[in-house]
């Protein structure tokens, strides 16, 4: 009987690993009876929850037995005008994650395929996988290469057929850190075929250079088969609370909104977040500590022999020139918790979150040690 019913289901699910997420504080609590851990696998910020955030849930008197706003109006309303956009050009998802897998029921399906970079987020292959789609894989820049491991532009264009439905791109990309130059995007983007959705998921792009970051809201007004992906869970501390959204033009969103769930961002969340966007002075904080401390660990990294991938995230990948995975191991018997990437490709590295000074010292400590070791 069992057999039977998973014959039923979808096939692109049954060819489907789970995704693993960073290993949790709790897990390796429990594993080896540490007290003093640090993770630094899920890029994360350090800097926890934004204060104003974190307000609101200490002063919560709110009544959770009724539904949430289900089209969290005040939410749109504050994005509205941060990004100086119509309310009905945002998508609200519980997590970014959730609003990908809303472009894949919409415009995904069988006989169609999207395409992604080598060395990008799990997650947009999954999302095609099950609903039938085909996640085709586009092979990034050289490892030599002025970003390397980065999305092939070219590439790109070079691999869209007849049956290309969606583009997945990140800038920045995890789990890589490397960047989209943006007249290069928007080349890309005037190539594609209007019937084909480009997904620009800036996860990370508050951690960025602003010079350096593509001005999506103006393309926006010029590309309306272009949707700019946006989440909580980074700068602004979120990331156990699920919030995310997209930026698209009037008809997509309407598409999307058709089918998202109902009230899949809860009432706190939604409070939250109102809460964080309003909060300036913490995310300015937050950029500014993650851009001296991603210096600081870049530089202590390459001291130690190790190259790293350039990076505008809150992370770094580096190469250990040797299996990453033991190494990895030997990092959690210390107490510290990072990423290894053998699941994305790249056997030999790994990402480790820019952490709080000391954190990133932790990190070094334990990394000189088991590197002494190996």
């Amino acid at each position: 009987m069992t057999s039977k019913l998973i014959d039923q289901a979808h096939a692109g699910i049954v060819a489907l690993h789970a995704y693993e997420p960073g290993k949790p504080i709790a897990d390796l609590q429990r594993e080896l009876g540490l007290d003093a851990i640090t993770k630094l696998a899920s890029n994360e910020n350090p800097l926890g929850m934004a204060p104003a955030a974190r307000e609101v849930l200490a002063h919560w008197n709110g009544d959770l037995s009724r539904y949430p706003d289900g089209n969290a109006l005040l939410l749109k309303q504050e994005l509205a005008q941060r990004h100086d956009i119509g309310i009905e050009r945002i998508t609200l998802g519980n997590g970014s994650s959730d609003v990908l897998e809303l472009v894949a029921r919409v415009f995904l399906g069988p006989g169609r395929n999207a395409l992604l970079s080598a060395y990008s987020f799990a997650l947009y292959p999954t999302v095609a996988m099950g609903v039938n789609a085909e996640p085709r894989e586009v092979p990034a820049l050289a490892p030599a290469s002025a970003m390397p491991y980065g999305h092939d532009l070219d590439a790109f264009a070079a691999h869209m057929d007849a049956h290309t439905s969606v583009l997945f791109l990140a800038s920045p990309n995890n789990p890589t850190g490397t960047w989209l130059e943006p007249a290069a995007f928007e080349a890309l983007l005037a190539a594609t075929p209007e019937h084909v959705l480009v997904v620009l998921d800036e996860a990370y792009v508050e951690y960025q250079d602003p010079a350096q970051r593509i001005d999506s809201r103006a393309l926006l007004e010029r590309y309306p088969n272009l949707v700019v992906m946006r989440t909580f869970s980074k700068i602004f501390g979120m990331a156990g609370l699920r919030v995310g959204y997209a930026l698209s033009s009037p008809a997509v969103a309407d598409l999307l909104n058709r089918i998202r769930a109902p009230f899949n961002v809860n009432e706190l969340a939604q409070q939250c977040a109102v809460a964080a966007v309003r909060d300036t002075d913490f995310v300015a904080r937050s950029q500014a500590g993650n851009a001296a401390e991603r210096a600081a660990l870049h530089e202590a990294l390459q001291q130690r022999g190790l190259r790293c991938l350039p990076s505008q995230g809150n992370f770094i990948t580096f190469d250990c020139a040797q299996p990453s995975k033991p190494l990895f191991e030997a990092l959690l018997h210390h107490g510290v918790i990072v990423r290894a990437l053998a699941g994305y490709g790249l056997p030999q590295h790994l990402r480790v979150t820019v952490g709080t000074a000391q954190e990133n010292r932790i990190f070094l400590t334990a990394l000189d040690q088991v590197l002494a070791a190996a």
